[in-house]
C-alpha cells in the first residue's frame, strides 16, 4: 500500500497526506497543496508522545512548511523515522512509498 493511501496516515478521520503547505520563506502563493516540491528537512513534535510530524519542502524559490497528524502514536513515529531518509527527494515520490509492511 502506498503512504498516501494508508489508512492510519489521518487524524480525527481526515487525511494527512498530502500536506496543506503553508508558506514560510520566498515569494510563492502563502498556501499550495499536492504532492509537490522537495523534503528538505523533518521535525517530530517536541511534545512526548506526539502525534504529529512538521516537514519542510522547497518549491520553486520558496520554502513551506506542512505538519502530518496522526491518530496512531506508533504509526507517527514509524513515519517520521521512515521520512527523516528521503530529505531531498520529491514529494510526490514519496507519497508512492509502499509502506505495506506498516499495517497492522
Amino acid at each position: 500500500m502506498k503512504l498516501r493511501d494508508h489508512p492510519l496516515m489521518s487524524c480525527y478521520g481526515i487525511r494527512s497526506w498530502p500536506p496543506v503547505w503553508m508558506l514560510l520563506k520566498g515569494r510563492g502563493p502563502s498556501r499550495v497543496t499536492g504532492e509537490i516540491g522537495i523534503l528538505k528537512a523533518i521535525r517530530a513534535n517536541d511534545i512526548p508522545l506526539g502525534r504529529r510530524c512538521f516537514l519542510y519542502m522547497k518549491h520553486g524559490e520558496s520554502y513551506y512548511l506542512g505538519c502530518l497528524l496522526f491518530d496512531d502514536i506508533a504509526f507517527s513515529e514509524h513515519i517520521t523515522a521512515l521520512l527523516q531518509s528521503y530529505c531531498n527527494r520529491p514529494i510526490a515520490e514519496i507519497g508512492s512509498l509502499d509502506i505495506s509492511p506498516t499495517l497492522y
